[in-house]
């Protein structure tokens, strides 16, 4: 659903859509780096350039640059040294949100984390099933 905000660049009052989130005039901006950036690692010599040698090159924020990665408009397969931060450590990743060793860590703490629920629902099944008998003291020791 739209909605009005504030831009996040310059602050200006804008309409924000799933297709936009800043104001015309700079999403123009951005669009305008986009092709900046997009021309320099289009070009064959530039594909294996890394992500500071872009910035330096184009002179377009990495912030920025980062942005269109994750929006899938700049395509990592094709630039292999072009990359994002994983959300958990930092280190350079090219697809999801995690690298292979925090989405492994994870993995194990939430395997860890299966195995204590399903060992305290047998703990608790256990003692649904025990017994217990309680003797009345007025009544020990007669034989009925």
């Amino acid at each position: 659903m739209d909605e009005i905000t504030s831009c996040p660049n310059c602050g200006d009052i804008f309409v924000k859509n799933k297709f936009r989130d800043v104001c015309q005039k700079c999403w123009k901006a951005e669009e305008e780096a986009y092709e900046k950036v997009y021309k320099f690692i289009r070009k064959r010599e530039n594909r294996a350039a890394t992500m500071q040698q872009v910035v330096d090159a184009t002179e377009v924020e990495e912030e920025l640059i980062l942005k269109f990665i994750k929006k899938g408009r700049l395509q990592t397969a094709q630039f292999p040294n072009l990359g994002y931060p994983c959300d958990k450590c930092g280190k350079v990743i090219q697809t999801g949100k995690l690298c292979a060793g925090c989405a492994e860590e994870l993995r194990k703490e939430l395997e860890a984390h299966t195995a204590q629920v399903e060992w305290k629902k047998e703990i608790e099944e256990r003692s649904k099933n025990n017994t217990y008998f309680a003797v009345d003291e007025k009544y020990r020791g007669r034989n009925d």
